[in-house]
């Protein structure tokens, strides 16, 4: 009998843009989406769902055991940078921002993240990044840390 590592640990990644710059217009994000999808599967990583707004996006996946939240989003944005960097389909330099969000979905409630990431569009004619954002440290219990205070 062999050993195998099995989970089920449900997290909704979210990050940004350097400087919360509004970088992808929609036929960027389209492609920037359609890009990490295929990347994540190359990497062994199963993505229900991602969404790239002009400043943030948010990708619900099943961390798999081989990856910690670290090396997944290292993973994800360290490639999706170089990919739109290199297929230039944004004006200028494109860079992600330092740090991010990760945030436990009970299994239960995929089905309702899935759908909040794909109404993001609709989400935000009624509330900010900034504000969605502050939203999540509150309901998970979080406090905003300052530099030097880990």
């Amino acid at each position: 009998m062999s050993t195998h590592s099995y989970s089920r640990l449900w997290i909704h990644l979210i990050w940004e843009t350097l400087g919360r710059e509004p970088m992808l217009d929609k036929r960027a994000a389209a492609k920037a989406s359609s890009f990490l999808n295929e990347y994540s599967l190359e990497k062994g990583i199963y993505m229900k769902i991602n969404y790239f707004n002009a400043d943030h996006t948010h990708a619900l996946i099943d961390l798999p055991t081989r990856y910690s939240i670290e090396e997944v989003i290292k993973l994800l944005k360290g490639g999706s940078s170089y990919w739109i960097n290199h297929n230039r389909i944004v004006k200028g330099r494109f860079a992600w921002g330092v740090g991010y969000g990760a945030f436990s979905v009970s299994h239960s409630d995929v089905g309702r993240v899935a759908r909040y990431i794909a109404n993001q569009e609709e989400h935000h004619r009624k509330r900010t990044y900034a504000e969605e954002y502050a939203m999540f440290v509150k309901r998970y219990g979080l406090e905003w840390r300052t530099e030097g205070n880990h």
